[in-house]
């Protein structure tokens, strides 16, 4: 059984989500998926505007200071690991990807962080 502290994050999380996607869909993003399970972890969002395919990590917080450690170089390559191998599966030929992060916290407007994975 989970703690009700993890719960409490799982939640978290998974409002994170659904507020990532909402700002995503007001940007002219169209999500083409949510929580894509890969051998190499999980996806949060996918989504595409124009030519360019997206593969999102959401990072949801209790306040705004703890976003700057929710995200690290072994959450990003695990991020583009899932990413490149579904990949085949969203991109249209000539497409473009990039790994990008979403960080939310209460009071604060999300901050969407573009290409954030250059190959570490």
């Amino acid at each position: 059984m989970k703690s009700p502290t993890r719960l409490a994050a799982e939640k978290r999380g998974r409002q994170g989500e659904r507020i990532a996607a909402w700002w995503l869909r007001l940007k002219g993003w169209q999500i083409l998926a949510r929580r894509v399970k890969t051998r190499a972890g999980e996806i949060d969002i996918i989504a595409r505007r124009g030519g360019l395919v997206i593969f999102v990590e959401v990072k949801a917080r209790a306040t705004p200071a703890e976003l700057d450690l929710a995200i690290d170089e072994r959450r990003l390559s695990r991020v583009a690991a899932a990413a490149e191998s579904v990949a085949h599966e969203y991109l249209k030929p000539g497409d473009d990807m990039q790994i990008d992060v979403i960080l939310l916290a209460p009071g604060a407007i999300p901050r969407h962080l573009s290409n954030v994975w250059h190959g570490g």
